[in-house]
C-alpha cells in the first residue's frame, strides 16, 4: 500500500480584519467563475464596480466582531483539526485553503516532502457544490502533482459525521427549547440547475429533494435536507420540531429558500421563544456561524420577541470529529466506491 498523505482543504479566510486584507480576499473569491459564473468581462466589472468599494469595508467590521488572539476562528479551529488528524492517522495531514493562505500548492509540496505516495484529499465540505467542492477539486488539478490523487466525496450522511453532529448538538438541547433551526450556507438557485446532470429534476417541483434522482449526488438542497433529517432523526426530533434554512445570500438573483434572517424574525410569531440553531454545512465556525448567526441572527430573533437564543457550535476540532473523520477515511466502503484516482 502506499504511504498516504492527507490533504484537508476549507474554503479561506483573509489574512487580517484590515479593509485591505479582507478586499484582497474578497476580490479572489468572487473572481471564480465557480462563485459568479458570469463571464469574465462582467464578472470583472460587478467584482471592481459594485462590490469591492463598499463590501470589504462592511466585511471587515463584521470580521473584527469574531477575531481572536489566535486570528481568523475558521483558519485554526481547522489547523488544530489538521493537527488532532495527523496524530490520530499516524500520518502527514496538512491544511489549505481554496482562497487565501496556506496556499493548494504550498500543502501539496509539503505532502511531497513528507514521503506521499499518494494523496487523499478531504474538502471540508459536507454537502456537494460547485463554489465549494469543484472549485477546490480543480485547484488542486491544476497542481499536476506526480503522485495518485483520491477524493473524498461529500459526506453529508456518513454515519460518523452524524454522530459528531449529535455529540456536539445534544447538550444544547438539555434545557427546554421550542423549535431547531438547520441554518445551511445559501446558494444561487442557478447553482443548482448548473450542477443537475439531468438538466430537468432540480427546483421543477416543490418535492425534486424528495423524488430520487441522479442529481442528488450534485444537489447541494437535496444533501442539505438529508443532514438535517439524518441529524433530527439521531436526536430523536419530530420533523415538526425543526426548520432548515438558507443564509449568506448576496445581489438579487433568487437563492435557496427560505432564507435564515427571515425565519428567524419570523419564528417568535409562531410562538417559537427558545430556539436552538445549528449550521451543519461547516465544519468549522467561521464569520457566517458566529457573526452572521452568532450575533446578527440572535438579535433578530431576540428583537423579533425570542427569549433564548442557543447556538450549536461547529464541529472544529471536537475528539468526536476528530475520531469521526478517522473513520470516514478509514472507511473501506467509501474508499472502495467513492474515491477515485486523478
Amino acid at each position: 500500500m502506499p504511504e498516504s498523505g492527507y490533504l484537508l482543504i476549507n474554503l479561506g479566510t483573509p489574512a487580517s480584519p484590515e479593509v485591505a486584507d479582507v478586499r484582497r480576499y474578497l476580490n479572489e473569491f468572487l473572481m471564480d467563475p465557480y462563485v459568479v459564473s458570469l463571464p469574465w468581462p462582467l464578472r470583472r466589472m460587478l467584482v471592481s464596480g459594485l462590490i469591492l468599494p463598499f463590501r470589504p469595508k462592511r466585511s471587515s467590521h463584521a470580521y473584527r466582531q469574531i477575531w481572536s488572539d489566535r486570528g481568523s476562528p475558521l483558519l485554526f479551529h481547522s489547523e488544530d483539526l489538521s493537527a488532532a488528524l495527523a496524530t490520530a492517522l499516524d500520518a502527514p495531514v496538512e491544511l489549505a485553503m481554496r482562497y487565501g493562505d496556506p496556499s493548494i500548492r504550498s500543502a501539496l509540496d509539503r505532502l511531497l516532502a513528507a514521503g506521499s505516495e499518494e494523496i487523499v484529499v478531504v474538502p471540508l465540505y459536507p454537502q456537494y457544490a460547485d463554489s465549494t467542492v469543484t472549485t477546490s477539486l480543480q485547484a488542486v488539478a491544476d497542481c499536476e502533482v506526480n503522485v495518485p490523487v483520491r477524493i473524498v466525496p461529500p459526506f453529508y450522511q456518513h454515519p460518523a459525521f452524524i454522530q459528531a453532529l449529535h455529540t456536539v448538538t445534544a447538550p444544547l438541547l438539555d434545557a427546554p427549547w421550542d423549535h431547531i433551526l438547520f441554518s445551511f450556507h445559501g446558494l444561487p438557485e442557478e447553482h443548482l440547475k448548473r450542477a443537475d446532470p439531468t438538466g430537468s429534476h432540480c427546483l421543477a417541483a416543490d418535492d425534486c429533494c424528495e423524488v430520487p434522482s441522479p442529481c442528488h449526488a450534485t444537489c447541494y438542497r437535496h444533501q442539505a435536507r438529508a443532514t438535517a433529517s439524518a441529524l433530527a432523526n439521531a436526536l430523536g426530533i419530530k420533523h415538526t420540531d425543526y426548520t432548515v434554512s438558507f443564509q449568506s445570500r448576496l445581489g438579487r438573483m433568487p437563492w435557496l429558500q427560505p432564507y435564515t434572517d427571515q425565519v428567524l424574525a419570523a419564528l417568535p410569531e409562531r410562538g417559537i421563544k427558545r430556539l436552538v440553531v445549528a449550521c451543519p454545512a461547516f465544519v468549522a465556525d467561521n464569520l457566517e456561524t458566529l457573526e452572521e448567526i452568532g450575533l446578527q441572527g440572535r438579535e433578530t430573533f431576540l428583537a423579533a420577541g425570542g427569549e433564548s437564543f442557543r447556538l450549536v457550535p461547529c464541529l472544529n476540532a471536537h475528539p468526536a470529529w476528530v475520531e469521526g473523520l478517522k473513520n470516514i477515511l478509514t472507511d473501506q466502503k467509501v474508499v472502495a466506491n467513492s474515491l477515485t484516482s486523478s
